[in-house]
């Protein structure tokens, strides 16, 4: 269990990065990008699932947590990615979401609103990147495990 302290670090170190690293920051490497996710997501205690929108040299736009479910699950809606990556005029995208359970492995539903997204993504010009399942434990790129 995370103490109020370590709590308290945690919520300062997200402040100096939303406010003075992360906008501009290029999301070209795996490494980045988990790091990112992990210190975002990984202790969250229900399921969120976020994305970051990202211009054509893959910067940051925004990162968003545009879903929220319940301890093992979270309806993700396309048609709302979509708006945003418009709104954004976004040239690519990265999704992540955690999994409280422990367990970083893309479940069989992850992997299918992956691909649904990137289907629909393409047809507007967008680029799906990765999608990182975050634990508290570790995190797993699709992309890197061949899944994208």
């Amino acid at each position: 269990m995370i103490t109020e302290a370590q709590q308290a670090t945690i919520n300062e170190a997200l402040n100096i990065l939303h406010n003075t690293l992360i906008r501009g920051v290029e999301f070209n490497n795996s490494t980045t990008v988990k790091d990112f996710l992990a210190l975002e997501l990984a202790l969250l205690q229900q399921e969120v699932f976020a994305v970051l929108f990202l211009d054509s040299q893959h910067r940051l736009i925004s990162f968003e947590k545009m879903f929220f479910g319940t301890i093992n699950a979270a309806a993700v809606y396309p048609r709302e990615v979509v708006r945003k990556a418009l709104e954004l005029n976004a040239a690519a995208v990265i999704f992540g979401h955690n999994h409280p359970s422990g367990n970083s492995e893309p479940s069989r539903a992850d992997i299918a609103i992956t691909r649904n997204l990137t289907t629909i993504l393409n047809i507007i010009d967008v680029q799906v990147l990765d999608h990182v399942v975050v634990s508290p434990i570790d995190q797993t790129s699709m992309s890197e495990s061949g899944l994208i």
